[in-house]
C-alpha cells in the first residue's frame, strides 16, 4: 500500500494505492484512517478495489459502522469506483443520500474525488 498526496486548494488529500483488498471490516478503516491522519491527512481517496465487497451489502450493517468511524474522527472520505453494477435500491439510495452531504462521497473518477474532498 502507498499513499499518494495530492494538494487542492491547500487542501492535503490522500490517495491510498493498493492492488489488494485494505478495508476487510471496521478495525482495518480505523487503523487505516489512523495511519493517514498520522501521516497528516484528514481527507481520504479509496479505490473500490480496495475494500471488501461486503461494505457494498447494507443488510450487514459494514458499511454504515466504517463510515460512522470517519464521521467520528472527522476525516472525509471519498470512494471512488463504478457503482451501476449494484442492483440494490437501497445501497443506491445510500449513495445518493451520501454524495450530497461533503463527508462521504461516491465518485467514478479520481478528479471528481479530488473536487469533492476540496470544497
Amino acid at each position: 500500500m502507498n499513499i499518494q498526496p495530492h494538494t487542492i486548494k491547500d487542501t492535503e488529500i490522500a490517495e491510498i494505492i493498493s492492488d489488494d483488498i485494505i478495508i476487510r471490516n471496521a478495525e482495518d478503516a480505523l487503523d487505516l484512517m489512523g495511519n493517514v491522519y498520522y501521516q497528516g491527512f484528514d481527507k481520504m481517496i479509496i479505490h473500490q478495489k480496495n475494500m471488501t465487497s461486503d461494505f457494498f451489502d447494507l443488510k450487514n450493517k459494514m458499511a454504515g459502522e466504517i463510515l460512522q468511524k470517519f464521521s467520528n474522527y472527522r476525516v472525509s472520505l471519498a470512494i471512488i469506483g463504478d457503482f451501476s453494477g449494484f442492483e440494490s435500491k437501497s445501497l443506491n439510495d445510500f449513495i445518493y443520500e451520501s454524495n450530497k452531504g461533503k463527508h462521504v462521497n461516491f465518485v467514478a473518477s479520481l478528479n471528481e474525488a479530488l473536487n469533492a474532498l476540496s470544497r
